[in-house]
C-alpha cells in the first residue's frame, strides 16, 4: 500500500490499510466527518466578510458536510477534495439534496497532490487528518500557498496536554509554528465537554452496528473490524480526557 493510504488509514483511526475499502460502509450513517460545520460557520460569520464571490477550498472534505453547509449559509462557491470516491459520490448527492449543487464542486483526489496545484482561494479548510500533509509547519506552509495574500486557513486538529499525550503538539508549540509560517491565529473553538461525549457515544453506536454487520458477512476479517472499533474507542477516550480538539482560524500575512 502507498504512504498516502497509510496516512489515510491513520487519520481515520484504521490500524491497517486493509480496512480502507470497508470505511464507506462503516461510516455510512455519519455525514459530518472531521470538522464541525457549525463551528466553522460561526467563525466565518464572526471574523470574515463572505459573499457569492468568495472561493473556498475544502481539503479532505469527507462527505461534504462542511462544504455544503457553508455554501448554503453564505451562497459562496466551495471546492471539496477527498481521496475516497464513495465519499465524493455521497457529497454530490447531498449537495443536490440541499440545493447547492451549483455552488459545490467535489472531486476525488489525493490532497498531497492537489494542495500543490490549487491556488487563489480566499479560504482553505483542512479537516481532521493529522499529519497527512506533514508536520504542522509543513501543513500550514502548504495550505498558505493555496490562498491569496490575506486569505484564511482553517485547521482541525488537537492540542496536547503536558504529561498526558506526547503525540500531539502543545498549544505553545502550535503558536511557534504560526510565527515561523507567518500566519496569525484569529480564533479557536474547542471540542470539549458533554456535547463531545454525547456525540462520540452516538457515533460509536452507529459504527459498531455496521462493524457487526461486516463481521457477519466477512467472518475471516473479524479481527480487522474489532481492531477498528477498539481504535475508535481509544480515540474518543483520548479526545475526552488526554487532548483538546480544536478548530483554528488563521490568516495569511
Amino acid at each position: 500500500m502507498t504512504k498516502v493510504e497509510e496516512k489515510l488509514a491513520k487519520s481515520l483511526t484504521a490500524e491497517s490499510t486493509e480496512l480502507i475499502p470497508y470505511l464507506p460502509y462503516l461510516l455510512q450513517d455519519l455525514w459530518e466527518l472531521g470538522s464541525s460545520p457549525k463551528d466553522i460557520i460561526d467563525m466565518i460569520a464572526n471574523h470574515l466578510q463572505v459573499s457569492e464571490k468568495t472561493k473556498i477550498l475544502d481539503l479532505a472534505c469527507g462527505k461534504g458536510a462542511v462544504s455544503i453547509q457553508i455554501a448554503k449559509a453564505f451562497g459562496c462557491k466551495v471546492k471539496g477534495i477527498d481521496i475516497i470516491k464513495d465519499f465524493i459520490d455521497y457529497a454530490n448527492k447531498k449537495a443536490l439534496e440541499h440545493g447547492v449543487e451549483d455552488l459545490c464542486q467535489f472531486q476525488a483526489g489525493d490532497i498531497n497532490e492537489e494542495v500543490a496545484v490549487e491556488k487563489g482561494f480566499d479560504i482553505v479548510i483542512l479537516g481532521a487528518v493529522g499529519d497527512v500533509l506533514g508536520n504542522p509547519l509543513e501543513t500550514i506552509s502548504k495550505l498558505k500557498n493555496t490562498v491569496k495574500s490575506g486569505g484564511y486557513i482553517f485547521i482541525d486538529d488537537a492540542y496536547g496536554n503536558n504529561g498526558f499525550n506526547e503525540t500531539y503538539y502543545l498549544r505553545e508549540e502550535w503558536i511557534s509554528f504560526f510565527k515561523k509560517a507567518k500566519v496569525k491565529l484569529l480564533d479557536e473553538k474547542f471540542n470539549i465537554g458533554e456535547e463531545l461525549k454525547n456525540n462520540n457515544y452516538e457515533q460509536q453506536l452507529l459504527i459498531v452496528k455496521r462493524a457487526e454487520e461486516l463481521k457477519d458477512k466477512y467472518p475471516d476479517k473479524v479481527h480487522l473490524f474489532d481492531s477498528y472499533i477498539k481504535s475508535q474507542r481509544e480515540e474518543c477516550d483520548e479526545l475526552e480526557n488526554d487532548i483538546k480538539g480544536v478548530t483554528m482560524l488563521l490568516q495569511r500575512e
